[in-house]
């Protein structure tokens, strides 16, 4: 005997629990994107030295890859223009992401071919790697310093979209000013640790020596310890945490100032926050830290801190 066919009442609160249970998927998704894409993502911002509120926010992901564009270039003793250049050039071919896939054969942060001679699919993956091989061709192109960055950058490129570069102008030209030490305190990045971070100071001296070359560690005489976390608001760490310690030349240097260097080397360590669960940083007095405060610099107020404010940058590791 087949069953009796629902009411219109139970049909009634069938369709109602089903669009419920709808919209409640939907709130969820909703809060999942928000919270991948919006204001609860790790994010990093960077913003003018000028004071006219300039700004630009990118990923930890992209912050990593800049910081590794600028130091691979000041270290080659390329000037603040040649490394916007670089960066506007990445953000346009591969949005600042070491991407695996692009139009025929080209790979990486620059879209470089292995076919045209810009190496293996293997060495072309490797940022530091792709930064050297662009500011290789960069600097073989005359005047480029003081052509319009779409030109210079397309000399080198040969893209099918010459003044594609020139968008990104602003944008690099911020992060250029900061990745370089020419800003100071102009560089913060938000939120946890990747979940691939590496942690402690040999994965930070390690990933010092891939950007900048072993000189900034031999040369500066790099301090690593450990230490029990002050009882200060900035300090995040519950035990033992690592640091490196980086004293900077007080003198000129192929970056410029001793001051530039500092701050050079102080955002190159917060872009790298993330992926190498670094929790706090100092350098001239100022202090970045992952904490409730991590979307600015504020003036040292504690003595461990304060050891940053004597030509050196602090680097402290940990949670």
């Amino acid at each position: 005997m087949p069953e009796p066919s629902p009411s219109p009442r139970r049909r009634g609160r069938l369709l109602r629990s089903t669009a419920a249970v709808m919209v409640l998927f939907a709130v969820v998704g909703y809060l999942a994107v928000q919270y991948l894409t919006g204001s609860n993502a790790p994010r990093c911002t960077v913003v003018s030295g000028r004071g006219d509120r300039t700004s630009y926010d990118f990923t930890p992901e992209q912050a990593v890859n800049a910081a590794t564009i600028s130091a691979v270039g000041t270290t080659r003793g390329m000037p603040e223009r040649a490394v916007t250049i670089a960066l506007a050039t990445a953000l346009q071919e591969s949005g600042l992401r070491n991407i695996e896939h692009g139009d025929r054969d080209s790979l990486g942060l620059f879209q470089q071919r292995p076919s045209q001679g810009w190496g293996t699919e293997r060495q072309i993956m490797d940022p530091t790697y792709a930064a050297g091989k662009f500011y290789e061709h960069l600097a073989k192109v005359p005047g480029y310093t003081e052509l319009p960055l779409t030109v210079a950058a397309q000399r080198v490129q040969r893209s099918g979209f010459p003044e594609a570069y020139a968008k990104h102008e602003p944008d690099a030209t911020l992060l250029a000013a900061a990745l370089t030490g020419h800003t100071a305190a102009t560089l913060t990045c938000q939120g946890r640790p990747a979940p691939t971070a590496t942690g402690g100071s040999d994965a930070v001296r390690a990933a010092l020596v891939r950007d900048f070359g072993r000189e900034v560690l031999t040369s500066a005489g790099a301090e690593v310890g450990a230490e029990r976390p002050s009882p200060s608001p900035t300090a995040t760490a519950k035990g033992t945490t690592d640091t490196v310690t980086i004293p900077v030349p007080r003198k000129t240097t192929t970056s410029g100032t001793a001051d530039q260097r500092g701050w050079e080397l102080a955002h190159w360590a917060v872009a790298n926050s993330s992926s190498l669960h670094i929790s706090r940083v100092s350098y001239a007095g100022r202090v970045w830290s992952r904490g409730g405060y991590a979307d600015q610099w504020r003036e040292t107020a504690h003595v461990s801190d304060a050891k940053a404010s004597t030509g050196r940058v602090r680097i402290v590791i940990g949670e």
